[in-house]
């Protein structure tokens, strides 16, 4: 029952004894307990701070990618618009260059079926002249195949050339 209702040597030797302890827990454990504590607050700081930091730098990073992508999809934009511009620059010379190249085909298929045309005819005129010698070859011989009739033709033939 004395805990209950402590007598006064047992609250004085509670006292000598926690004072004891007091007295070795402050000389000799408190100050390393402390130290630590500041050094764990100050480490504690320095990375909330670090923290801080590197949440600013990753801030400054996201912006600074948003910037870089947007300015990358400007560049894209502006290739995919030059490649287009090329493309149809392309085309349109390709098309002008078939074009010419069509009617320069074109031009030189009339030449050819002109000149073809021209040698036809001017084969078709021999042929009607080699024909035409060959009736009148024909035809003189018959009229001529009597001398009565070859004699009458040397007469007028000299009669023309005499007038001529």
């Amino acid at each position: 029952m004395e805990l209950v209702n402590p007598g006064l040597g047992l609250i004085f030797w509670m006292t000598l004894s926690f004072g004891i302890l007091m007295f070795i827990l402050g000389k000799f454990v408190w100050p390393p307990v402390l130290r630590a504590l500041q050094e764990r607050e100050r480490s504690i700081e320095q990375s909330l701070g670090e923290a801080e930091k590197a949440r600013e730098e990753m801030k400054q990073l996201v912006f600074s990618n948003e910037q870089l992508k947007r300015e990358a999809e400007e560049e894209r934009d502006a290739l995919i618009r030059d490649a287009r511009q090329i493309r149809e620059k392309l085309i349109e010379e390709a098309r002008v260059r078939a074009t010419e190249e069509a009617n320069q085909i074109i031009e030189n298929a009339r030449q050819k079926i002109h000149f073809e045309k021209m040698e036809a005819i001017t084969e078709l005129k021999n042929q009607i002249a080699h024909l035409s010698i060959e009736i009148a070859e024909k035809v003189l011989q018959k009229e001529l195949s009597q001398p009565d009739k070859q004699l009458e033709f040397v007469k007028k033939s000299i009669a023309e050339i005499n007038l001529n």
